[in-house]
């Protein structure tokens, strides 16, 4: 019979966060299947999974015999930067707090880890705009609760923790009961079962027994995707000044990051300069010559990990190649759309930097003066990610466009950890981005632009025509896989097989919500030929009749066969 875990040790939290880490790795995917809108875009598993992951590589620089605290703050920082979509925002807060409580402990017995749970619960929900119940904060809450009263009982660790994983299940499961579309859909809250998937892994790491059985099962089946894995983009360097791109963690005591961030703002030259930690860990970004001599000064700082110096004219190179194999098998002419290149762009007092997929879509934002970011649906950026655009945006103020709803709060973790005034516009579509521009002045603030942008962008109507993944029974539709799915402002509009009555009803809905509509703006994704969009647009041109103007460009976005603005 094994002793009792009496208390958290670093040794113990490093088990014990590794063990969730691989857990929630491997039932990604299964987490994914929950999602409750049946498109494309289930990403919930990844997301969390992704940010866990970051926050494990984090805390594996740390030093042998490095403190609890030493490596719970090492964890949270890696989340807080790797945070992918609202799920992972959320997370990386959990784990905030429980840095937060631990920083000065170097032991926790089952009363300080279970006050330090609740400092995670309370993080977590101010990190939400309009908490709601039925979610990942939930279950966090009512798992922290269950530990609270198993500690105040006199349980260990181990027993606290079996009896919060017991209370979390039920809370899990009574999500749908909180949350009506959960109901709906039949499915138990993705992240809630993603956080239950992580505290069983590490529970059975740290204690040596597995609760496989306990956990509930997803309500639906997992199925491999059939969509093809999305093309990468094409970012413009062609006339690059700084050829590395370097990347390091520097790992010690007493680390000046103010210093650092200083002396590497002048020498050696260079631009996209991003210096963030603490006087333990700091991570540095930086475009430059001289990446030898960056790695010499940082050496003098302590150990250096993760080093990554790539060649951006090589990048260049192979990201012109993959669009040009993308380009041919579009029939097109090999001549991928730029996206944001700094260089191109003319200083101002503001810019803005937009997330967005296709290439299509990318030359729009690069036309009209923004920054653009890869990501989307599937592929979130991280909130790192977001930091580096704001940075790399030659302008002193930005405004940040996500374009997306799960996008929005990694959006806005990394304005607040910029160096730079940065203001969210919580755009959350790719077309209401587009329509947030024609509000941003660049001789404005940040603050003034993104007040300005989002009443611009709230003069429109936004809708999305895709397709199901699974089987389903949502708004009083009968889903099937494969169906053709209407997506508005409310959620599923309509469904069906064929192409064009599913896309006319869906614009004349959008346009009905809509008073006095003049402009139907239609963009169509890389999986539809420029001649099926024209004969679509046309279709919808007699529908809607002359008093509305319907306009046809290609957006190339992947998994959506037309994103559609009313105007």
């Amino acid at each position: 019979m094994t002793e009792p875990i009496k208390a958290m040790g670093s040794q113990e939290l490093r088990v014990f966060l590794r063990g969730g880490c691989a857990r929630l790795g491997s039932k990604q995917e299964e987490v994914n299947a929950l999602n409750v809108f049946p498109v494309p875009d289930g990403d919930t598993g990844v997301n969390m999974y992704l940010t866990v992951a970051s926050g494990e590589k984090k805390m594996l620089t740390a030093p042998d015999g490095a403190s609890l605290g030493k490596l719970a703050g090492d964890f949270s920082m890696g989340t807080l930067m790797g945070a992918r979509g609202n799920s992972g925002v959320i997370l990386s807060q959990m784990f905030r707090g429980l840095s937060l409580a631990l920083q000065n402990v170097e032991q926790a017995d089952a009363a300080a880890f279970a006050a330090a749970l609740q400092k995670g619960v309370d993080l977590s929900y101010k990190s939400v705009m309009k908490p709601v119940e039925g979610t990942i904060l939930t279950v966090f809450r009512q798992f922290a609760a269950a530990c609270e009263e198993a500690a105040a009982g006199g349980a260990d660790i181990e027993n606290m923790l079996l009896h919060g994983l017991e209370v979390g299940e039920k809370a899990l499961a009574d999500t749908p009961r909180l949350l009506p579309v959960l109901k709906e859909a039949g499915v138990v809250d993705a992240g809630g079962q993603g956080l239950l998937v992580f505290l069983q892994g590490a529970y059975d790491a740290l204690t040596g027994h597995s609760t496989e059985s306990r956990i509930a099962a997803p309500s639906v089946a997992v199925k491999q995707s059939t969509v093809p894995a999305n093309a990468r983009d094409d970012i413009s360097t062609a006339d690059i000044k700084y050829t590395y791109c370097t990347q390091l963690l520097i790992t010690g005591e007493h680390i000046p990051v103010d210093e650092i961030r200083e002396h590497l703002s002048h020498t050696p030259p260079g631009d996209s300069l991003l210096v963030v930690g603490d006087e333990n860990l700091v991570k540095i970004h930086f475009h430059n010559n001289e990446p030898a001599q960056v790695l010499a000064y940082c050496s003098g700082f302590g150990a250096l990990h993760d080093i990554i110096v790539d060649d951006m004219r090589v990048q260049h190179h192979d990201n012109m190649a993959a669009a040009y194999e993308a380009a041919q098998g579009r029939g097109e002419a090999a001549e991928p759309a730029p996206e944001a290149d700094e260089n191109e762009l003319p200083e101002t007092a503001c810019g803005v930097v937009a997330v967005a997929a296709g290439s299509g879509m990318s030359e729009i934002y690069h036309e009209l003066g923004a920054c653009v970011i890869s990501g989307g649906q599937t592929m979130n950026p991280s909130a790192e990610d977001i930091l580096n655009a704001i940075d790399q945006c030659p302008a002193p103020q930005v405004v940040i466009l996500p374009n997306n709803s799960n996008i929005v709060m990694s959006a806005e973790q990394a304005a607040r950890l910029s160096q730079k005034p940065a203001a969210v516009v919580r755009t959350k579509y790719v077309a209401q981005g587009l329509g947030a521009m024609l509000g941003f002045d660049p001789d404005a603030t940040a603050e003034d632009n993104a007040a300005a942008m989002m009443e611009a962008a709230s003069g429109q109507v936004d809708g999305e025509l895709t397709y199901a993944v699974r089987d389903t029974h949502m708004n009083g539709f009968e889903i099937r896989e494969g169906d053709l799915l209407a997506v508005g402002p409310e959620g599923i509009l309509g469904c069906g097989t064929d192409m064009e009555t599913v896309l006319c009803d869906l614009v004349e809905q959008l346009a009905a919500l809509k008073e006095g509509p003049e402009l139907v703006s239609l963009y169509y994704g890389n999986d539809m030929a420029e001649e099926q969009a024209e004969e679509l647009a046309c279709a919808v041109r007699e529908r809607l009749g002359d008093e509305v103007e319907v306009e046809c460009y290609f957006g190339g976005q992947p998994l959506y066969y037309f994103l559609i603005a009313v105007e």
